[in-house]
């Protein structure tokens, strides 16, 4: 039953997010909701300006539509799926800023920074309430729980933030974060089956799905973007996944590729200010600078696909 509920699922995601995309590619174009490109980043990318963004409206609804349709409603799903529409929803306001501003940035640093915290708060501290481990996080390759006791709100808080904003500079090429994401959801299906925590399997099925029908038209040449309203969601998705199944631990692993885009991003920024104006990378995040080093935008994101999916396999070791 738990495998025809992760396949049911996963298609009907993929299905919604195939047929649904391409009407809002055609409302996006008629609205003017095109993307502004930052002028400091490589200038290859300038002639995407105006590309469709918002395309994360589809993948939420075709998640959520998914999982009411062939998942069981539990409280674990809920749980994950209000963090999934919170940071969308986030995202969604931040992307609307940036539209009708005409502008690249969108909500102050500050503004999105405090929303984060106040969802992940909420949800760390529902599950150190709910959880069958309570405030315990289980340690990957050993088996064992470890009882965070009063640090697990603060830690839990910082996953979801950490992994929403780590997705969002992941997001920077066509069809990166749609398919380096696509194959973490997938991971994580595979954990909540292991773990026997069919729900949580069933939303990363239908987050699967929704990647790979996002991806039809997000692959290079990208015909639509994300936005931040697909990124913000699909981190705070996935991670609330994690957290649900208490493997917040699994995503530096698994989600490796994430977790170096956001580290060049502080190394670049930490090193300028100590360096009064030097680069460690030709440019952050870490896709930029292979691409500033001569490498076609298709090869960097297939590269960080296959590195994505070799971490994926060590990490089934360690579930």
């Amino acid at each position: 039953m738990e495998m025809k509920t992760m396949a049911l699922s996963f298609v009907i995601a993929l299905l919604l997010t195939l047929v649904c995309t391409p009407f809002l590619i055609k409302y996006l174009k008629k609205i003017k909701a095109g993307q502004s490109i930052r002028e400091e980043g490589p200038q290859s990318h300038m002639g995407k300006s105006g590309t469709p963004t918002m395309g994360g409206i589809v993948m939420i609804f075709a998640v959520i539509a998914a999982c009411f349709a062939a998942v069981k409603a539990s409280h674990d799903l809920v749980i994950i799926l209000l963090a999934f529409a919170a940071y969308g929803a986030l995202g969604f306001l931040d992307d609307f800023v940036k539209i009708s501003m005409k502008r690249n940035l969108g909500l102050t640093a500050k503004q999105k920074l405090a929303l984060q915290i106040l969802i992940a708060v909420a949800l760390a501290f529902y599950e150190s309430k709910m959880s069958a481990y309570g405030t315990g996080i289980l340690i990957p390759f050993t088996g064992q729980l470890w009882d965070m006791g009063f640090l697990y709100i603060p830690f839990v808080a910082f996953v979801m933030v950490a992994m929403a904003n780590s997705v969002n500079l992941t997001d920077g090429l066509d069809g990166l974060a749609s398919g380096v994401s696509l194959i973490v959801a997938l991971f994580l299906m595979f954990t909540g089956f292991v773990l026997k925590t069919p729900e949580t399997a069933g939303f990363c099925a239908a987050l699967g799905g929704a990647c790979l029908g996002f991806l039809f038209y997000n692959r290079h040449p990208a015909k639509i973007f994300m936005g931040d309203t697909g990124s913000m969601a699909l981190g705070g998705g996935l991670a609330a996944a994690a957290v649900v199944m208490n493997m917040e631990l699994i995503i530096p692993i698994a989600g490796g590729i994430y977790f170096a885009e956001a580290l060049s991003v502080i190394l670049q920024v930490g090193y300028f200010k100590k360096t009064g104006g030097k680069r460690l990378f030709r440019m952050a995040p870490l896709h930029h600078h292979f691409e500033l080093s001569g490498w076609k935008e298709q090869k960097v994101v297939v590269v960080f696909w296959g590195v994505t999916l070799a971490l994926c396999l060590i990490s089934l070791l360690a579930i």
